[in-house]
């Protein structure tokens, strides 16, 4: 494809977020760049359960959730699935999430800069080098891929 554009490799997209305003925010942006939103859950435990049930190419979550369980057991237990995620927070991630995850939006952001966002996540996970936009931190950004 000379001209045309890359497909993308993110299609199907997870949001796990427990504010319902940001959840139907993210839900309807995501929608409007043309992805597809496989669910909006709030807890870890429904994000697990549908990720033994559905394909998933990525989960956009939050880092506190609904349950006792933090963004960061779901990014273990992502991870053990082969699904990457991204977070989306406020709040300061520990060191371990940047082997989990591949990167963290910070809130709040723009549907500009989610957008930005996921095309680094595609292009990253096509194999390119991404550089994410102010405001996103991409953790593989500075890691060496490993085959």
């Amino acid at each position: 494809m000379l001209f045309g554009k890359r497909k993308r490799v993110v299609n199907r997209i997870l949001i796990v977020e427990d504010e319902p305003l940001i959840a139907f925010d993210n839900e309807v942006m995501l929608g409007d760049l043309g992805y597809e939103v496989v669910a909006t859950l709030d807890s870890f435990e429904d994000a697990t359960e549908l990720l033994d049930r559905e394909k998933i190419d990525l989960i956009v979550s939050d880092y506190r959730l609904k349950s006792r369980k933090t963004g960061l057991d779901l990014a273990r237990a992502a991870k053990n699935r082969g699904v990457a995620i991204l977070f989306c927070t406020g709040h300061k991630l520990p060191k371990e999430s940047m082997q989990l995850a591949l990167g963290c939006i910070k809130k709040p952001y723009s549907e500009r800069t989610l957008k930005l966002a996921l095309e680094a996540v595609d292009k990253h996970l096509s194999g390119g080098r991404a550089k994410p936009p102010k405001g996103v931190e991409l953790f593989v950004a500075s890691q060496p891929k490993t085959d």
